[in-house]
């Protein structure tokens, strides 16, 4: 398996996973639209490929904190990661989380963002936010607060900063905010 950038030449490969992933065409519009959207800007987009064939792909977003006080805080937000069913459960996902956080570390992010399974993502580093001080840009019903999670890429980062999440307009929607 190899992971790349996704370039926009991919954006087949890209669509053809989210919608064999999620079992529909919902994220895969949704992908296309926040890679269109000047507001999810910079993102990161990322393919896994095993044997040429694309089998996952992640996207982050650019996000910003709204606080009390002015912050020159860069964080980003995970959504969506998908595998395709017959790769699952092999890796391919806990890869694209590795290598994105990575980069998106090396290009000074600080804090990254997912609302997703509470059983999966604190195996990557991801903490619940919402107990930290970090609000989502859409209420989290109480029984679904620990899906809203926050991994810092700086040490001291959390604890000294607070704040509501706003992300990309494309993503600016109630549905995209339940889990």
């Amino acid at each position: 398996m190899h992971i790349r950038e996704a370039l926009d030449a991919d954006l087949n490969d890209v669509l053809s996973v989210e919608r064999a992933a999620f079992g529909g065409e919902d994220e895969a519009e949704l992908v296309k639209n926040l890679l269109n959207d000047p507001s999810a800007k910079p993102t990161l987009s990322l393919l896994a490929f095993k044997e040429e064939r694309a089998v996952g792909h992640i996207l982050f977003t650019a996000v910003h904190l709204l606080t009390d006080e002015p912050n020159t805080i860069l964080a980003s937000i995970l959504a969506p990661l998908a595998v395709i069913p017959e790769t699952q459960k092999q890796g391919i996902g806990g890869k694209l989380i590795e290598r994105g956080l990575q980069m998106l570390s090396d290009a000074g992010v600080e804090l990254v963002f997912v609302l997703g399974y509470p059983s999966y993502y604190p195996r990557h580093g991801f903490e619940t936010a919402g107990c930290l001080g970090f609000e989502a840009s859409y209420p989290i019903p109480e029984k679904d607060a620990d899906a809203w999670m926050v991994q810092a890429l700086r040490p001291g980062v959390i604890g000294s900063v607070t704040g509501k999440v706003i992300c990309a307009n494309a993503l600016d929607r109630p549905e995209y905010w339940r889990e």
